[in-house]
């Protein structure tokens, strides 16, 4: 009975590993296409690799983002900003774009586990442009972080799902100041070129 159930393990392991071996790339490839499809919805108009030109930043809150700068024709024209927060039922990540100007241009949720019907509403609440009590598609960061009306801000929470708004919007304005750290970046790398070459 002991070989017999040796046996039998040894042979459901050998299929798991060789399932699981198989599995490993489609899986891979379906989370990178994932990731190309929500940088293309959250920034303007790119013409270059955001994710093979991605890099990490510090948040104010001492939080490592993940940035992936998008350009055209060598000018920066935004970032997209892979950022999360603590939901009511676990962590919320999204992806966030900004334009030059501080505006919000749009976001993707990539993953969640809150409630459906109520704080899963998230990925369309928020871009209610009819409302501009919900919407935050074009807002101006450069004026303040996000918050709910009931923490003193502008924005309706979700119906009944507070706590996931407020999770929702810490991301976004987590996601905003690792764009500020960005944005400086990339201006004073174009300031550092322009002198190079009045010096040449």
């Amino acid at each position: 009975m002991f070989l017999s159930l040796s046996i039998i393990c040894l042979a459901v392991a050998l299929l798991l590993a060789q399932v699981n071996k198989m599995t490993a790339k489609p899986i891979a490839e379906a989370k990178a296409l994932k990731l190309q499809n929500a940088i293309g919805e959250v920034v303007p108009e790119f013409n270059n690799d955001p994710v093979a030109e991605s890099y990490m930043i510090v948040g104010e809150g001492g939080d490592s983002l993940l940035v992936y700068p998008a350009t055209k024709d060598d000018e920066v024209v935004g970032f997209a900003i892979s950022s999360s927060a603590n939901g009511f039922a676990g962590e919320i990540q999204i992806m966030v774009g900004f334009d030059m100007d501080d505006k919000v241009v749009n976001y993707e949720i990539l993953q969640h586990a809150e409630t459906p019907g109520l704080g899963s509403k998230m990925g369309d609440w928020f871009k209610d442009i009819e409302s501009n009590s919900k919407s935050i598609i074009g807002r101006d960061m450069s004026l303040g972080a996000l918050a709910v009306k009931n923490d003193g801000g502008d924005i309706d929470a979700i119906t009944a799902s507070t706590i996931t708004s407020r999770a929702f919007l810490n991301a976004i304005n987590k996601a905003y100041s690792a764009y500020s750290g960005s944005k400086t970046d990339s201006y004073s790398s174009a300031t550092t070129d322009i002198e190079d070459n009045n010096d040449n």
